[in-house]
């Protein structure tokens, strides 16, 4: 099968059983750009491995520094397939182009729930708002009641962003994190959103409160991406 290449993956596309999220760290700009362009030669140039992945995708920090791997499977054995047969030789051939690259966190995730944008919403995403939070121990229905939550709080919002397109909720597999990838029309909008009123985004209701102090809560991080190489069967 040959590669298909984009921008952005599908969130809800269909069969996907687990969804790996690693970041790498690169250092600056100009790294992520040669490392996002040796990833394209690697892939492009090699027929796409029949191992049961869906879609790999690269978004591009804006930190300068990191770039973020989005890739969904049809189960983690098809992840785990892929990494016996596939994933050195491509790795060489990256690292060969851009030496140095530090790879970290790889982790595997479900998606839960989506926001998906209103019907003909056909703005773009220009940014990908990364959230993550953690949870003291294991516990697989606290992170869903987690997510109710906040749909909850989002549903109820006197004012939502205006500049939020959707939202995919993932939970970590290990009962411990749950990972939402927002899509943003700019970087400038997350920005402003975080400036309004309350804490956060969201506006300063009591269900934005409950999310915010959720027991057993204990970190959380906010970081954003660009949209940079998206590649799937052809």
């Amino acid at each position: 099968m040959s590669v298909r290449s984009g921008t952005l993956p599908e969130i809800t596309r269909p069969g996907v059983g687990v969804v790996m999220v690693s970041r790498w760290r690169v250092g600056t700009p100009e790294r992520q750009r040669a490392t996002v362009e040796a990833i394209g030669r690697a892939w492009r140039s090699r027929e796409w491995p029949d191992t049961g992945l869906l879609s790999y995708s690269v978004l591009t920090g804006n930190d300068g520094n990191t770039l973020l791997h989005y890739s969904q499977w049809s189960g983690v054995e098809a992840h785990a397939e892929f990494a016996r047969t596939f994933r050195d030789e491509r790795n060489a051939e990256i690292d060969a182009a851009v030496p140095g690259i530090e790879r970290v966190g790889l982790r595997p995730y479900e998606l839960y729930r989506s926001a998906d944008p209103a019907e003909g919403d056909s703005r773009v995403p220009g940014c990908v708002v990364i959230v993550e939070v953690e949870f003291e121990g294991p516990g697989a229905e606290r992170q869903k009641a987690w997510v109710d939550a906040v749909f909850e709080a989002l549903a109820s919002d006197p004012v939502p962003a205006p500049g939020a397109i959707s939202a995919g909720f993932h939970v970590s597999t290990d009962g411990t994190r749950v990972l939402n990838y927002a899509q943003w029309v700019t970087e400038q909008a997350h920005i402003d959103a975080l400036a309004a009123p309350g804490d956060g985004i969201g506006s300063a209701t009591e269900q934005w409160r409950r999310v915010q102090n959720y027991p057993g809560l204990t970190a959380s991080s906010v970081t954003r991406y660009t949209p940079a190489l998206s590649l799937s069967a052809g």
